[in-house]
């Protein structure tokens, strides 16, 4: 017992001299939490809460373009321009707002469009009524096009909202121009119909009014979409951006302890204290044991230190505070283990390497692709189907998918079992690789 806690101490005491892994451990996934979680959080308040900047162009002096400004200026999230420093912008001039980040998109609304749709509109109705089946509209006037231009750093799940959002529009204004003309012609069509009918028995044919056909059932849905959780115990809220980020940069963090491990082990090598402890009677149980309890300790504090963050600092930087939605126990065990499979990890690590410049290569090289492939920084779902499968390999996506269970998904102990397991098992075996690797050497 005294030769394990003098190893404790022996570890702790070569960590506190090495400022640089302590900046490491503590610093870097402190700031990677801060900055990334400040960053996503606006992007998600950019994608719903924050306004989009639109710069309209508008040449069409009819009702519809009328109308399509009105429906932009009134949907929720967007703020629209129509004019730059007390006039309306040309064309070059708005591209060029747009091209420098100014406005996140431009609008264009072409001239003549009222009447363009209205042509073809009619055209469409009177194809429909026509008695002859499969009788396609004639193209009297060209299709009309509204031009929507982006910013070029403006992402495709953006452009693809915007779309989704003009695409709506323009249906609705479509259906309600269809629907017009079709009023227009639909007495046309009776009375013709009627008149072909009643002409022979010498009967009069009245004349039918235009039908005022009205879009306020359009109004009134027929179905629904409601979204859900699929764990249908309680109702879930959608994870923040605290939620992703701060168990994924703090078990980035932790596997960054193999750094001052391996660093640990080739000084003692070089400097020949390796060879006196093991002349010394203690165990390589002993020597093991220390370094493991010594730098899980240190884990345990940078898991403190980036949930403290998490819940209590960046809620004052305007980003939600970090709350955990499962049970505490699941998390207290998922953590644990992640924290023995980067200490096993480093000892395997430090055991295995000779030289500083191999530890400064291969240990980070090595977390930084475990964290790639785990979800750290893109989420599995996102990657390519190769990567997907590849992903499973990763002990830190191991680890952070046991713990998005307890925040997110609001899983107990047993539903985090199988990660926990993996953690442990991935910590035994570096740690048998470990031993058999020291008695080869001899």
């Amino acid at each position: 017992m005294l030769s394990l806690m003098a190893v404790i101490q022996k570890e702790l005491l070569l960590l506190l001299r090495d400022r640089a892994g302590l900046l490491v451990l503590f610093v870097m996934p402190a700031v990677l939490v801060v900055v990334v979680t400040l960053v996503q959080e606006n992007a998600l308040k950019t994608m719903g809460a924050v306004d989009t900047r639109i710069l309209l162009i508008n040449q069409d002096t009819g009702a519809l373009g009328r109308q399509m400004v009105e429906a932009l200026e009134a949907a929720e999230g967007v703020r629209v321009t129509r004019q730059v420093k007390g006039r309306a912008p040309s064309r070059v001039e708005a591209l060029a707002l747009v091209a420098d980040g100014v406005y996140q998109l431009c609008l264009i609304i072409p001239s003549g469009m009222t009447e363009r749709v209205r042509a073809r509109a009619r055209s469409s109705a009177q194809a429909s009524l026509s008695e002859k089946k499969g009788t396609e509209p004639e193209a009297t006037e060209p299709m009309p096009c509204i031009e929507v231009h982006f910013d070029p750093t403006v992402m495709g799940s953006f452009r693809s909202a915007v779309g989704h959002l003009l695409d709506l529009m323009v249906l609705r204004l479509e259906v309600a121009e269809k629907i017009k003309a079709l009023g227009e012609l639909l007495p046309e069509v009776i009375h013709r119909s009627l008149a072909e009918t009643l002409a022979p028995m010498g009967e009069p044919v009245p004349a039918l009014p235009a039908l005022d056909l009205q879009l306020r059932w359009s109004e009134m849905p027929l179905l629904q979409v409601e979204d859900g959780d699929a764990r249908a115990v309680q109702p879930s809220r959608l994870p923040t951006s605290a939620q992703q980020n701060v168990p994924a940069w703090t078990l980035f963090g932790i596997f960054f302890i193999v750094l001052p491990m391996s660093g640990a082990f080739i000084q003692e090598r070089i400097n020949g204290t390796r060879l006196r402890l093991l002349t010394m009677p203690v165990g390589y149980g002993a020597l093991v044991g220390g370094r493991i309890i010594a730098y899980a300790g240190v884990c345990s504090l940078q898991c403190l230190l980036i949930g403290g963050i998490g819940k209590w600092l960046l809620p004052l930087w305007g980003a939600p505070g970090l709350t955990m939605g499962g049970s505490a126990v699941a998390l207290l065990v998922i953590t644990a283990c992640a924290i023995l499979a980067a200490t096993g990890y480093g000892i395997l690590l430090g055991t295995v390497i000779d030289t500083y410049q191999q530890a400064a290569m291969i240990g980070p090289i090595s977390v930084v692709i475990a964290a790639a492939l785990g979800g750290i920084m893109v989420p599995v779902y996102a990657m390519p189907p190769l990567m997907q499968k590849v992903s499973v390999v990763s002990p830190l996506g191991w680890g952070l998918n046991g713990i998005l269970d307890v925040f997110v998904r609001r899983a107990g102990l047993a539903a985090v079992l199988p990660e926990a397991g993996a953690l442990a098992a991935f910590f035994c075996a570096c740690i048998l690789m470990a031993w058999r690797w020291e008695r080869r050497q001899g």
